[in-house]
């Protein structure tokens, strides 16, 4: 994930539970993937949150990304 990205996520235990949030705000990385996958558009998410911008929303994709190339599948096989 490129550094500028990094720099925008922020996971703290004191802050949202330790939910990754975009940095300097309590706006969980969850919270946006969930309002662009049922719709909303960079605009709509920027003017419902002002301190929102587009290199925070393209950083909670790129979180989310990374997040999954990380992921284990476990493949049960069946004789």
């Amino acid at each position: 994930m490129p550094e500028k990205f990094l720099e925008r996520i922020e996971v703290n235990p004191a802050v949202m539970l330790g939910k990754p949030v975009i940095k300097g705000t309590r706006i969980p990385v969850e919270l946006l993937l969930r309002k662009l996958s049922e719709g909303a558009t960079e605009a709509d998410l920027m003017d419902a949150y002002p301190r929102l911008t587009k290199i925070d929303l393209q950083a909670a994709l790129a979180y989310a990304a990374s997040a999954l190339s990380h992921e284990t599948i476990i493949l049960q096989v069946v004789a």
